[in-house]
């Protein structure tokens, strides 16, 4: 696609784009818009303002022209007479006259409150953060519908470039057989010195003997993940973002999960064809339509996939799918099945592409119903009285994430991960047990309650 093409029509008008968080993705936001053609950052919320300005100089902005305000008309008069705004929170950026709110807190409640007053003031939103977006991006998104807004998951993440691909697939009339992502690291083989090295720690094992299981046979292949994982258990794979990632993928395309906890292979990018596709097949899935992830299992010298997407579709066209092949597209050895990808997301460099859609086109990345939740489950035992505490990698110590059909809030029901994060215990709670509503203290006044309760009837017609 020719985007300068795309957008000509538009030619001359310019975006204005308030955004929430000055974090790696914010600061990466500002930064590119300063650049970008028809886009302009024009005020950031952040309760740490002397971080806001520091990205705000980092794009370019001079100093002089960047105005901290602590209220509402001292915010207006400073946009007025063209200054850079800064505030420490959204209640101050949202009456401004923008365009869009760029959401990328990372907090799912900060951002649920975020996108209410946004779309309150009738300003589009782009969500960064997904923890707000796997819990209530559905009804978000109807509010915005409502408003004749537009409320759109950003490129530059995950989620997003999941959709575009599997979109493009599907226009091309592909059968996509499994829809998926990278973790974030990779697990690095140095045969010559018989270690494995995790990407995300620096963690390195002592295994000469992985070798061997380096270059599988098709047929042996799925028994061998197997073997990788229990030799490599020490590193971690799967993250709580990743599986999140997924439940929004499943909600904007109707793929599903094969297993709750997904399967997460190890795996080399040539295998992905051979591993995500039907057992009868040789692989490791049930059937097709599904959506997973895999860590990118490579050489030091080997491009790395981590944070990349992929779709695996059905070879419908042998001849052409043998040309291709010759081209270096990996197609599994019975030529099936094979894998299309793009192997990096890049943050704030390409989340204008989705503001230039959804503001000038009025095309949000994906259309989202809710198909999925992501949910939590207990790895260990926990006392009654514990708080469920959201730490490092936006996750809760203790707690396993898994994708199951969505459903309305009840007692006994697996509770939204991301509301059960910041909640404390009623009572004890077994290791393996589902997290449910009824187990936790529910917070007296929080958005992000309100707005799943909301979802649950607007898409259910009944809520807790």
């Amino acid at each position: 696609m020719n985007h300068e093409i795309l957008f000509a029509p538009h030619a001359g008008r310019r975006l204005r784009a308030g955004v929430v968080g000055a974090g790696e993705f914010g600061a990466s936001f500002i930064y590119r818009s300063a650049r970008a053609q028809g886009l302009a950052v024009e005020a950031v919320a952040d309760p740490d303002t002397a971080r806001a300005v520091a990205a705000a100089r980092r794009a370019g902005v001079a100093r002089e022209r960047i105005r901290v305000c602590t209220n509402r008309a001292a915010a207006l008069d400073a946009h007025a007479r063209g200054e850079f705004v800064v505030v420490e929170d959204v209640s101050l950026l949202v009456p401004l006259p923008l365009d869009f709110v760029v959401e990328a807190t990372g907090d799912p409640e900060a951002a649920a409150r975020s996108a209410l007053a946004a779309l309150g003031e009738g300003r589009h939103v782009a969500m960064v953060t997904k923890e707000a977006d796997c819990v209530a991006g559905p009804m978000l998104q109807a509010k915005a519908n409502a408003a004749g807004l537009v409320y759109t998951p950003v490129d530059g993440d995950q989620p997003s470039l999941m959709i575009a691909l599997v979109s493009w697939a599907r226009m091309l009339g592909l059968e996509v057989v499994c829809a998926g992502k990278s973790g974030e690291y990779d697990f690095v083989l140095d045969a010559a010195a018989g270690t494995v090295t995790s990407t995300a720690t620096g963690q390195a094992l002592q295994r000469p003997e992985f070798a061997a299981l380096w270059s599988v046979p098709a047929a042996r292949l799925a028994s061998c993940v197997t073997t990788r994982a229990q030799q490599l258990a020490q590193l971690p794979r799967a993250t709580v973002p990743d599986t999140c990632e997924l439940a929004i993928v499943a909600n904007a395309t109707g793929l599903a999960p094969d297993t709750p906890a997904l399967h997460a292979p190890i795996a080399r990018t040539l295998e992905l064809p051979e591993l995500f596709r039907p057992q009868a097949a040789g692989g490791l899935l049930s059937g097709e339509g599904r959506v997973d992830m895999f860590v990118c299992l490579r050489r030091p010298d080997e491009l790395s996939f981590a944070g990349g997407v992929f779709v695996v579709v059905r070879c419908d066209d042998p001849a052409t799918w043998r040309v291709l092949k010759g081209k270096g597209i990996p197609v599994s050895e019975d030529g099936g099945t094979a894998l299309l990808h793009n192997p990096v997301h890049l943050l704030g460099i390409e989340a204008p592409m989705s503001l230039f859609n959804a503001g000038l086109l009025h095309a949000p990345a994906a259309a989202l119903l809710p198909r999925c939740d992501l949910v939590a489950r207990a790895a260990r035992a926990f006392a009654a009285g514990s708080t469920l505490t959201i730490g490092m990698r936006h996750a809760v110590d203790g707690l396993a994430p898994e994708i199951v059909d969505a459903a309305p809030l009840a007692d006994d029901a697996p509770l939204p991960y991301y509301l059960a994060a910041g909640c404390r215990l009623r009572r004890d709670v077994p290791a393996g047990a589902a997290i449910t509503p009824a187990m936790v203290e529910a917070p007296a006044d929080s958005a992000l309650w309100r707005l799943r309760a909301e979802q649950d009837a607007h898409f259910f017609g009944r809520a807790r």
